[in-house]
């Protein structure tokens, strides 16, 4: 949650040289991991990935989904958020079969760089812009902003297949002690070849 007079977009935006960067790590850390077991060594010297951000990593294969794990929470370096969720996105989604070593050619890594995450209202959203976070009790269902676009979903229904993402009925954002919250997404990938 954001305080007083914070607005979602006051965390600093990354340059071109930063995505390059948190796209270098994740491809780095996917053949390291992938082929050794291990993680890569080191730390960036770039400030702007030394800050501590929420992020998220999705991996495509053939074009095809191939997982995609975040964290919402601001308390990991981003540069090493997005090694770990490399990792987790390519071995520990349970939708898919771990990526292997071989397959790696074919793989596009997608990075999602978030903005704080603060209270909202069904009203503000705006699709393509912002991405949610329904709860309600110990059930948490959270979208990324491009889900909206890229599945054709109106506001409506944005809000029902985030509350089936949280193993809520739709609609369930409607019921009181649902909480919704907003945020914002810097998303970025390899491109194509």
């Amino acid at each position: 949650m954001i305080g007083p007079g914070e607005t979602m977009t006051e965390l600093a935006a990354l340059d071109d040289n930063d995505k390059r960067e948190l796209l270098r790590i994740a491809r780095a850390t996917l053949r390291e991991y992938l082929t050794t077991g291990f993680m890569p060594p080191g730390a960036p010297h770039r400030q702007s990935l030394l800050e501590p951000r929420g992020a998220f990593v999705t991996i495509h294969v053939g074009g095809e989904l191939r997982g995609c794990i975040g964290r919402v929470d601001a308390d990991t370096p981003l540069y090493l958020a997005v090694e770990q969720l490399a990792v987790a996105a390519a071995t520990r989604d349970p939708r898919f079969d771990p990526l292997r070593a071989e397959e790696l050619a074919d793989t596009r890594v997608e990075v999602s760089v978030l903005s704080r995450v603060t209270s909202g209202t069904p009203e503000e959203i705006e699709i393509g812009k912002h991405g949610l976070v329904v709860t309600r009790g110990v059930r948490r269902g959270l979208l990324l902003p491009q889900v909206a676009v890229e599945h054709g979903l109106d506001r409506e229904k944005f809000l029902d297949e985030t509350c089936s993402k949280a193993g809520l009925p739709p609609g369930a954002w409607k019921e009181p002690g649902t909480i919704l919250q907003l945020f914002t997404a810097e998303v970025f990938k390899e491109p194509e070849d």
